[in-house]
């Protein structure tokens, strides 16, 4: 009877174990990781994408501020990883590249959540220099005529970035 008794409780916490570490397992993977490029940064204090938004929607040309937010990317520089795109509403984007070109991501980054610590700015290019750049894309002259008026344009200088692990990112470092 004791063996049993011994058998039948060894089984009980056994599969106990065996459901806490689930647990463990399922709230890992509703917890993001994190990859880190350039400075280190944490997520903490982030404002998120459209906050930003509101942010440029205030500021002059020409201003600058140092922010950390939170967006998706949209797209990344598939010659080097060199810049990336981060929607902020529908209908505005900034555009990110990365301080002293130290750091890169990855080509397959689109889609994945992201931190970026640096600074934001509002610019303006010329009809001049939107028309060069039309030139040296090989535009024809009726539609560099087009353009007529300057382009505001939302950038980051990004000095650090914590990029989401893609799935299997993740499992191969749990593994190692």
């Amino acid at each position: 009877m004791k063996k049993v008794l011994c058998l039948v409780l060894g089984l009980g916490l056994s599969l106990m174990a065996c459901k806490n570490e689930k647990t463990e397992n399922n709230s890992k993977e509703n917890t993001k990781t994190f990859v880190s490029f350039g400075a280190k940064i944490d997520a903490d204090n982030a404002i998120t994408h459209k906050d930003l938004s509101d942010k440029f929607a205030t500021m002059n040309t020409g201003d600058t501020i140092t922010v950390k937010f939170t967006g998706k990317v949209a797209e990344v520089c598939q010659k080097k990883g060199c810049w990336i795109k981060v929607p902020l509403t529908d209908e505005q984007e900034t555009f990110v590249k990365f301080k002293d070109y130290a750091f890169f991501m990855p080509f397959n980054a689109a889609g994945s959540d992201i931190v970026l610590n640096g600074k934001a700015f509002k610019d303006e290019i010329s009809v001049a220099q939107l028309q060069h750049y039309a030139k040296d894309a090989g535009k024809s002259a009726e539609e560099i005529a087009k353009i007529t008026s300057p382009k505001i344009t939302y950038s980051f200088l990004a000095d650090g970035v914590l990029l989401e692990a893609k799935a299997e990112e993740s499992s191969t470092e749990e593994n190692d």
